[in-house]
């Protein structure tokens, strides 16, 4: 190995590591946003979650609100309603932790890797700076195009990188996302038959749905969440978020008639739609990236054929 092509890859190694330098600052500082949203969101619903148990609490050890309840001959069907209630806020307040843990575990990795790769911006500039006096020293006009082919060429192959790294990472939440779906789906579909049937088999096959739809839509918003911190490397900024799947079933149990299957089935509705918006824009991000993943590539290889002309002159 000659001493010139020792250092072209040293330059090389460097540029790498400088724009993984980057990209990580870019990913922190995404992190960083996530988890103190999800951070105030979860002080939210602990807060909620104490309510819920206190009035769970109150209604189970007796009091005012018992003894009222009681005289109207509905302590247990509220009972019944607020245990639900809660049910549901610790369920929300369980897969906000999670996520959180998540995204902390993410932020200690990233952060680990920063620490690992140091300063290489200040390395390249100062190899940068020794292979410039020696083009300049050598006087062949050669060298300095070549030196600029590899510079782009090394851009546009970073380029490259990120954006089929936020196309991956874009597939994945939409495969997530419609699982989601699928599941809303198949809650609606037995909500529309428990309305005209008002039977027990229906809503047990709805209630399944539910949970399973439930247990997706965090793993789905995890993959949105990394979908963003892609996106943020290639300069976009968005912040999806699915909406809360609501599967206080226990009330449905005590409460199954037509009114309550009705908003029922419109909950659902509402859902599902808002899932599908989600959807939409995820898929429509990955044609975009896509696309220009597709540009990138074609000056990736007109760079590589313009550096084997210089080559070959």
């Amino acid at each position: 190995m000659t001493l010139s092509s020792a250092g072209d890859d040293e330059i090389r190694d460097a540029r790498d590591r400088a724009r993984r330098r980057d990209q990580l600052l870019r990913q922190r500082a995404t992190l960083l946003t996530q988890v103190e949203e999800v951070r105030g969101l979860l002080a939210d619903l602990e807060r909620q979650l104490a309510k819920e148990d206190r009035d769970v609490a109150k209604l189970e050890q007796g009091g005012f609100a018992a003894f009222l309840a009681g005289l109207t001959g509905g302590k247990e069907e509220r009972l019944a309603r607020e245990r639900a209630e809660a049910v549901a806020a610790r369920q929300r307040v369980t897969g906000q932790r999670t996520r959180l843990e998540w995204l902390t575990d993410d932020l200690r990795s990233t952060e680990q890797e920063l620490t690992a790769l140091g300063n290489p911006h200040h390395e390249l500039e100062v190899l940068l700076d020794r292979k410039e006096r020696t083009l300049v020293e050598s006087g062949d006009p050669r060298g300095r195009e070549l030196a600029d082919i590899a510079a782009r060429l090394a851009n546009v192959t970073a380029d490259l990188r990120e954006h089929q790294e936020a196309r991956q990472a874009g597939i994945a939440a939409g495969q997530a996302v419609g699982y989601v779906l699928r599941h809303l789906g198949g809650a609606r579909g037995a909500s529309t038959w428990d309305m005209f049937s008002n039977g027990g088999f229906a809503d047990m096959v709805e209630h399944g749905h539910l949970r399973q739809a439930d247990e997706a839509a965090w793993h789905a918003q995890g993959a949105l969440d990394r979908f963003s911190r892609e996106l943020a490397d290639i300069g976009v900024s968005a912040a999806p978020q699915l909406p809360k799947v609501d599967t206080r079933w226990f009330a449905d149990v005590f409460f199954d008639n037509i009114i309550t299957d009705a908003i029922k089935h419109q909950r659902i509705a509402r859902t599902a739609e808002a899932v599908r918006e989600v959807a939409a824009w995820v898929e429509a991000m990955v044609d975009q990236i896509s696309a220009r993943s597709g540009e990138l590539a074609r000056q990736q290889e007109s760079l590589g054929r313009r550096r084997e002309e210089v080559l070959s002159s």
